[in-house]
């Protein structure tokens, strides 16, 4: 702990050095989550949602943590459940067949399947979109109907809105996938990227008009290191389609940058038309590929592209045999791998993502910056 008059003295200086006091200086500790996304947020959505079948809803998935189903997609907490529980709050109730009082530190609308485009662009290119409802733009409306239940006049909004963090995402993978293993092309599937990130875009101004002050956006994985799309592919690779280092599809991975490329631009600029607000980009790209290119030095010693829980096949996954369905087999150790799935992470993988988001380098500007010293008082933190 620094001695109280050198304390004083940064916090004097914290809007100049961005560093975060217990302070009338510091910006509030943030209350709140909000958040919009699909499977790799989903609390619960897709489960609730009516006539849906889901392998979510089957185990192993949630055998780590909650040893039930959740509806969450990994045997345990997704990054948003470590961001809840560092922030010091309970974990993020899905919107779906949850009780308005139940809403009293958050709420998510991610639903697991979704895309940031509405269903019609699918249609028009022939591109069948398996989630009938829960879109980015239906989300957004959905949080737009539940507000006057959250606050009831503008001075009780403008509290929420002040003092609640926006997850948007990660949103848009999906519009990629349900393309991409149709066998949709990848010349086809790149035009996809400038209406995919517009809609983000538009998701983040209309939560900023309305009043939100600090907003989180996530960009997509790399996801030639998903064991989903090694498999659907590994029939037409060659041994130069792959990185030496870390057995990914190296056309998939800089498919994905090229996505968060065209993100992090738009996001920069719509941060200067906002100078008020704080868009903080977090990237799950190159927080994800420490682990896929050393997955034993963290620890994961079963590696990082062979799912803990699926089918048969050289990366234990098979689209026919699916974890949870009956043909599936499970590791007996989740925490020792990476991929849970085939598609989404485990929970240790989650959990080393999320310390190196929020507590490390991969936020920009760094989640560190934001005032969290009513959860953390012990710390000072200095961007």
């Amino acid at each position: 702990m620094l001695p109280n008059h050198l304390y004083n003295i940064l916090c004097s200086l914290a809007p100049i050095l961005r560093i975060a006091c217990e302070s009338s200086s510091c910006e509030p500790p943030l209350k709140y989550i909000i958040s919009f996304g699909d499977s790799l947020a989903d609390t619960g959505n897709k489960i609730r949602l009516p006539n849906t079948n889901t392998v979510s809803a089957l185990p192993p998935y949630g055998q780590t943590y909650f040893q039930a189903q959740t509806g969450r997609f990994s045997d345990g907490r997704l990054i948003i459940d470590f961001l809840a529980q560092y922030l010091g709050l309970p974990l993020v109730p899905p919107y779906i067949g949850s009780k308005v009082g139940s809403f009293y530190a958050g709420v998510n609308f991610a639903v697991a399947g979704a895309t940031a485009l509405d269903k019609p662009f699918f249609e028009e290119r022939g591109v069948d979109i398996p989630v009938r409802n829960g879109s980015l733009g239906t989300q957004l409306s959905w949080f737009k109907d539940l507000l006057p239940s959250l606050c009831q006049t503008s001075s009780d909004c403008g509290e929420l809105f002040q003092r609640s963090l926006f997850l948007v995402g990660e949103i848009g993978g999906n519009d990629y996938n349900h393309a991409l293993l149709a066998g949709v092309s990848m010349e086809v599937v790149e035009t996809f990227v400038s209406p995919v990130v517009d809609a983000i875009v538009s998701t983040v101004d209309e939560l900023l008009y309305m009043g939100a002050t600090t907003l989180v956006v996530p960009g997509n994985f790399p996801i030639g290191c998903s064991a989903a799309y090694l498999t659907a592919f590994m029939a037409n690779s060659s041994v130069k389609d792959y990185n030496p280092e870390t057995g990914c599809l190296n056309w998939l991975n800089d498919f994905a940058m090229q996505h968060n490329t065209v993100l992090t631009t738009a996001l920069a600029r719509i941060q200067e038309s906002h100078p008020h607000a704080t868009i903080i980009y977090a990237d799950y790209y190159n927080a994800a590929m420490q682990l896929f290119r050393n997955p034993y030095k963290f620890g994961f010693s079963k590696g990082a592209i062979t799912a803990c829980c699926g089918g048969e096949g050289p990366y234990h996954y098979n689209a026919s045999a699916m974890c949870g369905q009956p043909l599936a087999t499970v590791c007996e150790d989740s925490s020792l791998y990476v991929n849970w799935d085939g598609l989404h992470l485990t929970e240790a993988a989650y959990n080393f993502i999320f310390q190196d988001l929020f507590e490390g380098p991969h936020t920009i500007p760094p989640f560190s910056s934001l005032c969290t010293a009513a959860s953390h008082p012990q710390y000072l933190y200095i961007s």
